[in-house]
C-alpha cells in the first residue's frame, strides 16, 4: 500500500499518542514519533503490537517538550503533526509552572517548528479542560468550542490552566506567526478505554480505583467520558479534512457520575467488580479524604458538578462516531484485569 503520507505524532509513549499512531499506521501513513529517552522504543513498540500489527513504517526521534534539540531533525519532510504530548500527572505539582511550562512552550516549539519546516497542518491534543472551568455557577447548558475556560477563576487547577493556556498561546500563534501552516485543536473529556500498558490516561484511574474497592461508596464526581480509541480518529479526521483548518473540536460523550460507572462496572463484569462500592459517599466526607489522597485531593472541587459537552460539531463537520460510552467503561475494566493493573 503506497503511503498516504509522513506524519510526526508528539508524545508517542503516551495513551492518546500511541492510538493515534495506530490508526495513522493501519490506514497507510507512514509515521514519526518522538519519544524523551529512545530507550523507550523497545517498550513502546511492543505496547503498539497489541493494537496494530504495522510496525514497519515507525520511527523513533527524540525531543522534549522543554528543548529545542531533535525538533528540527523530527519533524524535516513532515506532511502533518500530531502534538499530543503535554503534561498530565495524576498528582498536580505544587508549582503550578512544572505543568504550564512545558504545555505552552511545548506547544509553541513544536509549532514553530513545524512551521519552519513546510509542515501543512498541525492538530494539537488541547482538553474539554480549556472549555468548561471558570464560568461561575451552575451552566445547565453543555459546553461547546465557544467556549473558553477563565484560568484566572478559582475555580481552575494547574492541569486546567495549562491546557487553556497552552491552547491560547497556540491559536495566537497562528495568527501573529503561522504563516501558511494550518492548526486544528481537539478537546477531549475524561479518556477512556483499552490500556496498551502502565502508560494510561489518569481518568482511568477512576475505573482502577472503583474496581479496587477503594472507595466505600461513590463520591458525587461526574465527567463527561470518552473513548480513546474515538479520540484518536477524531485526531486523524481533522488532520486533513478542509473545513476542519481553524477549527476546535470538543471530543466528548454522556456525562456520568462516579456511581453509574461503579453500576455500569457491576452489571456487566459480575463478580470481577464486586468491590466496587453500590452506595454514594456524602461530599463532605469526600473533601475530608482528599486531606489523604492526593488523586482525590485534585478533583475534589469537581464535587456535585455538572459538565455536560455538545459534540455536535464534531458529529456534522467530520462525520464523527463516537461508541457507546458503557462500551468504553467495560473495554477499560477488562484491560486493567488483563494486564494486571488490578487483580480481582
Amino acid at each position: 500500500m503506497a503511503s498516504k503520507g509522513l506524519v510526526l505524532v508528539t508524545g508517542g509513549s503516551g495513551y492518546i499518542g500511541g492510538y493515534v499512531i495506530a490508526q495513522l499506521l493501519d490506514a497507510g501513513y507512514h509515521v514519526r514519533t518522538t519519544i524523551r529517552n529512545l530507550g523507550r522504543e523497545p517498550e513502546v513498540r511492543e505496547a503498539l503490537k497489541k493494537i496494530t500489527p504495522n510496525l514497519d513504517n515507525l520511527t523513533f526521534f527524540a525531543a522534549d517538550l522543554t528543548r529545542d534539540d531533535g525538533w528540527a531533525e523530527a519533524v524535516e519532510g513532515v506532511d502533518y503533526v500530531q502534538h499530543v504530548a503535554s503534561p498530565f500527572p495524576a498528582v498536580m505539582p505544587k508549582d503550578e509552572n512544572e505543568l504550564i511550562g512545558p504545555a505552552r512552550e511545548g506547544a509553541l516549539r513544536a509549532l514553530r517548528f513545524a512551521r519552519d519546516a513546510g509542515v501543512k497542518r498541525v492538530v494539537m491534543t488541547s482538553s474539554m479542560a480549556a472549555i468548561s472551568y471558570g464560568h461561575g455557577g451552575s451552566q445547565t447548558r453543555a459546553y461547546n468550542e465557544a467556549d473558553w475556560t477563565n484560568e484566572a477563576s478559582p475555580d481552575t487547577g494547574a492541569y486546567i490552566r495549562s491546557k487553556t493556556i497552552a491552547e491560547r498561546a497556540a491559536w495566537d500563534f497562528i495568527k501573529a506567526e503561522g504563516g501558511t501552516l494550518e492548526l486544528s485543536t481537539i478537546c477531549p473529556s475524561a479518556v477512556l478505554g483499552p490500556i496498551l500498558g502502565p502508560d494510561f490516561s489518569t481518568s482511568i484511574l477512576l475505573v482502577q480505583k472503583l474496581l479496587n474497592g477503594d472507595f466505600p461508596g461513590s463520591p458525587r464526581l461526574g465527567f463527561s467520558l470518552v473513548d480513546v480509541r474515538d479520540v484518536a480518529d477524531l485526531h486523524i479526521r481533522a488532520m486533513t479534512h478542509e473545513k476542519a483548518a481553524g477549527e476546535r473540536f470538543l471530543a466528548a460523550c454522556d456525562f456520568y457520575w462516579v456511581e453509574d460507572v461503579a453500576r455500569v462496572l457491576r452489571e456487566d463484569l459480575g463478580t470481577q467488580a464486586r468491590k466496587a462500592p453500590t452506595g454514594r459517599l456524602p461530599s463532605w466526607l469526600v473533601r475530608i479524604i482528599a486531606n489523604f489522597d492526593p488523586v482525590i485531593r485534585g478533583v475534589a472541587f469537581e464535587l456535585d458538578k455538572v459538565r455536560m459537552a455538545d459534540n455536535t460539531k464534531a458529529k456534522t463537520l467530520l462525520d464523527w462516531t463516537p461508541r457507546d460510552v458503557r462500551t468504553s467503561i467495560t473495554d477499560t475494566a477488562r484491560s486493567l484485569i488483563r494486564e494486571g493493573i488490578v487483580r480481582v
